[in-house]
């Protein structure tokens, strides 16, 4: 979970605070909202300061991406790798608190003119979210290996729709202005993951 705002912490480096201030940043105002200025204010950095880490908000937006990326990643795979059968570890993941009126601070950076038409700054993007689908779908093949799914489900379709309805379902609730339509996506999909057992 991220917090609303950067608190500076005395331990932090510049450098850090500045990531972690482009993170929030762009997760809550996308990359054209996010100006060089503004990162600073919230970081509690000069501007001598964020161009000495860094070359410029492109090379600080690539950091903080590939930190959130990062972050989601490891995440996701401390529950996909957890204890249980194949659909309990799924719904462990889709099930994690998380704040899904803000969104998932990955998937909003599809909607992000700037950073897809970017090859550099869309390549974490791409990437997490491939990840994600190959990750879930290792863990579906398991299921359906071990009896626990249909011999019939195909592991990279069903991880495709995985990943669809949980974004999809953000997407719902922030134009809901409620969580609710995000619960009703999971509950939904995995009512469609039975056990063959």
């Amino acid at each position: 979970m991220y917090s609303a705002a950067v608190t500076p912490n005395a331990n932090a480096t510049t450098a850090d605070r500045l990531v972690e201030a482009t993170r929030e940043l762009l997760w809550e105002r996308g990359y054209t909202g996010t100006s060089p200025k503004a990162i600073q204010q919230r970081a509690g950095a000069g501007q001598g300061s964020m161009y000495h880490h860094f070359a410029g908000k492109p090379d600080l937006a690539l950091a903080a991406i590939t930190r959130t990326a990062g972050e989601l990643r490891a995440r996701a795979d401390g529950l996909l790798s957890g204890p249980g059968t194949a659909v309990e570890r799924i719904a462990a993941y889709l099930r994690r608190e998380r704040d899904v009126l803000r969104g998932c601070p990955v998937g909003r950076l599809t909607q992000d003119p700037e950073v897809m038409a970017d090859p550099v700054l869309r390549a974490p993007v791409e990437q997490t979210l491939g990840w994600l689908r190959g990750r879930l779908a290792e863990v579906l093949a398991e299921g359906r290996a071990n009896g626990e799914l249909p011999p019939s489900l195909d592991p990279s379709d069903t991880a495709a729709t995985v990943v669809a309805v949980l974004q999809g379902g953000y997407v719902l609730a922030r134009a809901a202005g409620d969580p609710g339509p995000f619960d009703q996506a999971v509950t939904g999909l995995l009512a469609l993951l039975p056990p063959t057992r």
